[in-house]
């Protein structure tokens, strides 16, 4: 099954609940790449930037006009989905340590930049990251022409973000970029498990 499938089913489970807004269906799909609901979100998930690396389409902006009462611009033949795109949270967190938080003080804060390279944060130099929150500091997303190149960019953008001050998770996303079940794109529900002896 590809993933025009899964998307058609998600379309169609839409319409059958009358549901007209933006959201994110979620699907579970097995070696045999068959795929079965598990869950729909009515909201915007974190991991939108991905969709909209991939479409072009500003997700946020369209749910904001079909709040307003606006008709939806696009249909689902107008979309075209092209190249690959990568998501990484970059959060304060020891990997070592079980995720622990490690709230602190960002002494260094230098973003990577380029094409195919976005962030999303609040974060900078001189930030103090509380220890009552999510541990988020940023998401990087970076996109190219497939995946493979946007692995090897996913890496580069990864080096050359500098984080001063508190730990995070960036040595954890390059072991995973590096392991070589991700790279043959062989991953599942339990693939931090195990593969935490090698991550």
């Amino acid at each position: 099954m590809c993933i025009r499938d899964r998307c058609n089913a998600a379309v169609k489970a839409a319409i059958a609940l009358g549901y007209s807004t933006c959201g994110t269906m979620e699907f579970l799909v097995t070696d045999d790449q068959k795929f079965y609901f598990m869950e729909l979100n009515a909201r915007i998930q974190v991991e939108h930037p991905v969709t909209e690396m991939i479409s072009g389409v500003d997700i946020l902006r369209e749910q904001i006009q079909l709040a307003s009462g606006e008709p939806l611009q696009l249909n689902s033949n107008q979309l075209n989905h092209r190249g690959h795109a990568i998501e990484m949270r970059i959060n304060a967190e020891d990997p070592s340590h079980n995720f622990i938080p490690q709230p602190g003080m960002i002494k260094t804060y230098e973003i990577p930049r380029g094409p195919g390279i976005r962030i999303d944060s609040h974060c900078y130099s001189g930030y103090a990251i509380p220890s009552f929150y999510d541990s988020l500091i940023a998401k990087l997303i970076v996109w190219d022409t497939d995946r493979l190149h946007a692995i090897r960019r996913s890496r580069e953008a990864l080096h050359s973000f500098i984080i001063e001050g508190v730990p995070t998770t960036i040595p954890f996303h390059l072991k995973i970029l590096q392991n070589e079940d991700f790279l043959r794109g062989v991953f599942h529900t339990r693939f931090i498990e195990d593969e935490i002896e090698d991550i």
